[in-house]
């Protein structure tokens, strides 16, 4: 649900209002505001695509815009420039002003909290004063630290976690605005007030260090961890509007499969690895499958068959020896894999520190538990045929196919895209002929899920997955159809793909299927 085209309190009143309404819609899983829009998430099994539309435009209509002043006031104390803030100074040059001046103007407004996205609990706060809008940097650095106050365009920013950034570095607060040991872990949510505190110094107020909880019944001792061997479940769902994507598998329809084979329930956590693989050293008999992309999975150097359940035995040792097929693979446990959820899901989301062991990817030295055993029904392979490696992936066109050229719409549709090596958990990207835009790459930003298809400046194409960000500035020229995305996600680098253009009554005929293939 969009909005005018701008970026005001009067439009976040109305974005904010009509939030509130959708959120209670039947079907509706989840909502995502943003600057001038609504991602509304919806469960096709629930309500139809149609009959949403019509509930959500009346929704909006009868919907009240939200009272700004009455949102939380938060106080954030910053110590400026020096090592806080070391663009205090380039700023300053750049706006021809003082540094102290560039302080007083930062701290005086009271800013409003239009959304959060880019990172969990990142808040985009504006308006920025206008002597202060610069571009962003021109290269952006691989290392803000936590707490890291900015600025960029219209808007001043807060870094909940260290992570790379291209914004100006004014200051630091000594603020944990994101810990998912907190109740809430957010610090900030869309319409509170924030105002700027200058102070001379302040102690970090660190969120504690996380360490793995020792497991009640140890099974799996890491002795190499592999390149990324991560817990995944089926994910987690609305935190989107704090900034904490679903995560969860790449690809869902194994981790099933995987879980299936043992009689563990479909959402049962399991190790999601890619190549080269981790090596495991049983320390208690238990029954395991893997399911997937085919890494020539070994027990004690013997290969085991894909969704093949088997028992293992203390000092039994399992690898993964070579990449015959696929991407990503799945080792489940009867039971599953044992770690504490985190916001509903044991899903690692390692940009976060949420979930799995710790919040990050296996260590050496690592020991995995499992749950207290399997009683659901056993199934191997799948009820309904998936469609074949080479079919084209589906794709619905939009929400900003308006934004390129015809040759672009045609080229998506015609033209084979080929993987490239530059691939994580966050997104693909692909390399084939230059899709063009009308104007700009870049647009106000709005809500993601994966399967968004964004295109940046110089034309290639990245497709969003699990972790991917929850907002983003790239025009989306179109989106995987959730029944494709697993697929796509299992295409090894040089693979290729096709896109062939479908209706979202197809989309959810083809949702459906993929049900029937995950729960028979």
């Amino acid at each position: 649900m969009e909005y005018p085209l701008e970026v005001s309190p009067e439009t976040c009143a109305l974005v904010l209002g009509a939030d509130a309404a959708l959120a209670g819609l039947p079907g509706v899983v989840e909502t995502v505001p943003a600057f001038r829009s609504v991602l509304v998430v919806y469960d096709p099994r629930a309500v139809s695509f149609d009959d949403l539309a019509d509930r959500a435009e009346g929704a909006t209509r009868r919907a009240t815009p939200v009272a700004l002043e009455s949102g939380r006031l938060v106080e954030v104390p910053v110590v400026y420039g020096g090592a806080a803030g070391p663009d205090l100074e380039a700023v300053a040059s750049a706006c021809g002003l003082r540094p102290d001046d560039v302080i007083r103007l930062h701290s005086e407004p009271t800013y409003l909290v239009y959304m959060l996205g880019f990172a969990p609990g990142y808040p985009y706060l504006g308006l920025l004063p206008a002597p202060l809008r610069l571009p962003r940097r021109a290269a952006p650095r691989l290392r803000v630290p936590a707490g890291s106050v900015a600025i960029a365009d219209q808007f001043s920013g807060i870094y909940p976690q260290e992570t790379a950034g291209g914004w100006h570095l004014v200051g630091r607060t000594p603020l944990v605005l994101f810990d998912p040991a907190r109740t809430p872990p957010f610090l900030l949510r869309p319409g509170d007030r924030v105002r700027f505190v200058p102070v001379r110094d302040a102690a970090p107020q660190a969120a504690p260090a996380r360490s793995p909880v020792r497991p009640h019944r140890p099974t799996f001792e890491v002795l190499q961890p592999g390149l990324m061997s991560t817990v995944q479940d089926l994910g987690r769902a609305g935190w989107r509007r704090f900034g904490v994507p679903s995560s969860g598998a790449l690809d869902r329809a194994a981790l099933v499969g995987a879980n299936a084979a043992l009689g563990n329930p479909p959402d049962a956590a399991a190790l999601e690895l890619t190549f080269p693989g981790p090596t495991l050293r049983v320390l208690e008999a238990a029954e395991i499958a893997v399911a997937g992309a085919d890494l020539e999975a070994c027990l004690n150097g013997s290969p085991l068959d894909l969704e093949d359940p088997v028992v293992v035995r203390p000092g039994d040792v399992v690898t993964f020896e070579a990449p015959r097929r696929g991407q990503w693979a799945y080792l489940a446990v009867a039971g599953g894999i044992d770690v504490p959820p985190v916001c509903g899901s044991r899903a690692t989301y390692a940009r976060g520190g949420l979930g799995g062991v710790a919040g990050r990817p296996l260590r050496a030295g690592d020991v995995l538990g499992r749950g207290e055993g399997a009683t659901g029904p056993r199934r191997r392979g799948r009820s309904v045929a998936a469609p074949p490696p080479s079919a084209p992936v589906r794709v619905i066109m939009g929400p900003q196919a308006g934004e390129f050229s015809i040759q672009a719409e045609a080229a998506l549709l015609s033209q084979p895209f080929e993987a490239t090596v530059h691939r994580d958990r966050s997104g693909m990207r692909l390399r084939g002929p230059v899709l063009g835009h009308r104007d700009r790459a870049e647009i106000l930003s709005d809500a993601l899920l994966p399967g968004a298809i964004q295109v940046p400046a110089e034309g290639q194409p990245i497709v969003i997955l699990a972790d991917g960000p929850t907002t983003g500035g790239y025009a989306k020229i179109a989106f995987v159809i959730d029944a494709d995305l697993d697929r796509v996600a299992q295409i090894t680098p040089g693979g290729t793909v096709r896109f062939q253009a479908v209706t979202v009554a197809a989309a959810h005929e083809a949702s459906r299927a993929s049900a029937a293939r995950w729960n028979p």
